[in-house]
C-alpha cells in the first residue's frame, strides 16, 4: 500500500500533487443555503396557491352545476294534469315527476327553483321563463340584456324580445300602442339574425313574415314566407311556412 513516504520516492522536479479545483460542491453551496432554501419554500408557496385556487374554481364549477341540474330537473317536467293519464285497469302506472297543470305554473316553479339556488342562468332562458310566467315586461327588460350577446346566445334573446313585444302588443286596448309594439317587434325580428347564413336565419325571417301579415301587408309577408322556404327548414316549420303562403 502507498504511504506518505511515496512522495519522497518521485523523480527529481516531478511537480507536486494538489487538489484540483479548489473548495467541494458542498463548500459552494453552504454560504447560498439559507438563499436556495428560500427560493423552494417560495415555489413550494406559489405551488399550493395554484393548486388551491384550481381546486376552489372547480368545486365552484361543481356547485353552479349542481344547482343549474335542480333547475331543469323542474323545466323538464311535463305540463299535463292528472285526468289527461288514463287509468287502465290492474295496472299500476308508472312513477314519474309531479307534473305541471299550465305551462304559468311549470315556469313560476322554475323561477322559485333559480332563486333558491341562485342559479340566474343566461338572459334569454331566464327571460323566457318570465314570459311564460306572465311577467311580459320583466321578460321584455331581461332579452334586452342579452340581445347583444355574440353568437346563439344573442340570436334567441332578441328572437325572444321580438315574441315578447308582440305577446304585449296583443294585451294593449290602445291601438296606437299596439301598432308601436308590433313595429318594435317587426323591427327586432329584422335585427335577429342579418346573416344570410347564420343560424335561424330562416326562423327570423319567417318571425317578419307573421308580422307583416298583422300588420295588413300581404305582400311583403308574401315575400318573406317565400324567401324563407327557398332557405330550407325544419318539417315543422315548412308546414307552417305553407300553411301561411296558402292563406295569403
Amino acid at each position: 500500500m502507498a504511504s506518505q513516504d511515496d512522495e519522497s520516492a518521485l523523480p527529481a522536479g516531478s511537480p507536486k500533487p494538489v487538489h484540483i479545483g479548489g473548495e467541494s460542491l458542498a463548500d459552494r453551496i453552504l454560504p447560498h443555503i439559507k438563499k436556495i432554501l428560500v427560493m423552494f419554500v417560495l415555489a413550494a408557496v406559489v405551488i399550493s396557491a395554484f393548486l388551491v385556487f384550481r381546486w376552489r374554481k372547480q368545486v365552484a364549477q361543481e356547485r353552479e352545476t349542481m344547482k343549474l341540474a335542480e333547475v331543469l330537473s323542474l323545466a323538464r317536467r311535463p305540463v299535463a294534469s292528472a285526468a289527461d293519464m288514463p287509468e287502465i285497469p290492474g295496472v299500476t302506472p308508472p312513477k314519474t315527476d309531479p307534473t305541471f297543470a299550465t305551462p304559468k305554473e311549470r315556469a313560476e316553479a322554475v323561477l322559485a327553483e333559480m332563486a333558491k339556488q341562485g342559479a340566474d342562468g343566461n338572459s334569454a332562458y331566464r327571460a323566457a321563463m318570465l314570459l311564460d310566467a306572465g311577467k311580459i315586461d320583466d321578460a321584455i327588460a331581461e332579452y334586452r340584456k342579452g340581445q347583444a350577446a355574440l353568437g346563439l346566445d344573442g340570436v334567441l334573446a332578441r328572437e325572444g324580445l321580438g315574441i315578447a313585444l308582440e305577446t304585449k302588443a296583443g294585451t294593449e286596448k290602445d291601438p296606437a300602442a299596439r301598432q308601436k309594439l308590433l313595429e318594435e317587434s317587426l323591427a327586432t325580428f329584422a335585427a335577429m339574425q342579418p346573416d344570410e347564413a347564420g343560424v335561424r336565419r330562416v326562423y327570423a325571417l319567417y318571425h317578419q313574415g307573421r308580422l307583416q301579415l298583422t300588420l295588413g301587408k300581404r305582400d311583403e309577408a308574401k315575400a318573406l314566407f317565400e324567401k324563407a322556404k327557398e332557405l330550407g327548414s325544419s318539417t315543422d316549420l315548412a308546414e307552417l311556412i305553407e300553411r301561411r303562403l296558402a292563406a295569403i
